[in-house]
């Protein structure tokens, strides 16, 4: 097992200082953060470690390069937005980046993306559920063609008032996660799993694994 952290923790530093961190704590492994550059919605987004926007694959070299100087690796990339926000153009906007995120992901000779399928939180999730096979069978065909595996967090996202009733992430639940794995049912679509969820949604954080 290698030990790893998730770089929007350290959203004060630079990729190369992420990378010296990481090596004088132990740690072998960092996903790393590839919000859009601008300022951070929430806490936790809006880190910007490598910028996917216009990444070459020169700049996958400088950064494969970081990583082998300081004894590294990346486990993937991170971007956590709600591709299934009610406002259009948000959606949009969040499905771009993260087809970015993936082509970086390529270009740096990695296999895993991960981040959120999102929900629109004023509805169920039945009343969600067309536009989550509208909005993510696309995705899941494009991180296909590109040999990506897409993690889907479970974190329910229902901490702040913007976020009720319903939270901002259909993938909470043992149920869901069936359902959409049979409705887009690949190999570059499945779970970034995080039992920490569970426990705070007072659900077995063990049973799942079974």
């Amino acid at each position: 097992m290698k030990l790893g952290f998730v770089s929007a923790i350290l959203p004060e530093l630079t990729l190369e200082e992420v990378l010296a961190f990481a090596r004088d704590e132990g740690f072998a492994r960092v996903e790393i953060m590839c919000w859009p550059a601008g300022k951070a919605e929430r806490r936790f987004a809006g880190v910007t470690h490598i910028d996917v926007t216009g990444f070459t694959q020169g700049q996958a070299e400088e950064v494969t390069g970081l990583c082998s100087r300081y004894g590294v690796g990346l486990s993937g990339l991170g971007y956590y937005p709600n591709p299934l926000d009610p406002d259009p153009a948000v959606s949009k906007k969040a499905a771009g980046h993260l087809k970015q995120v993936m082509l970086a992901a390529e270009k740096l000779g990695l296999r895993n993306v991960n981040t959120f399928v999102g929900r629109d939180w004023t509805k169920t999730v039945d009343e969600n559920w067309p536009r989550f096979l509208k909005v993510w069978k696309p995705l899941v065909g494009f991180a296909e063609e590109h040999g990506i595996r897409i993690g889907i967090e479970n974190c329910p996202m229902l901490f702040t008032a913007d976020e009720w009733p319903g939270g901002k992430n259909l993938a909470t639940t043992p149920v869901i996660w069936r359902r959409m794995f049979s409705d887009i049912p690949s190999d570059s679509f499945g779970l970034n799993y995080d039992p920490s969820h569970l426990v705070l949604q007072r659900m077995d954080p063990f049973g799942p694994l079974g």
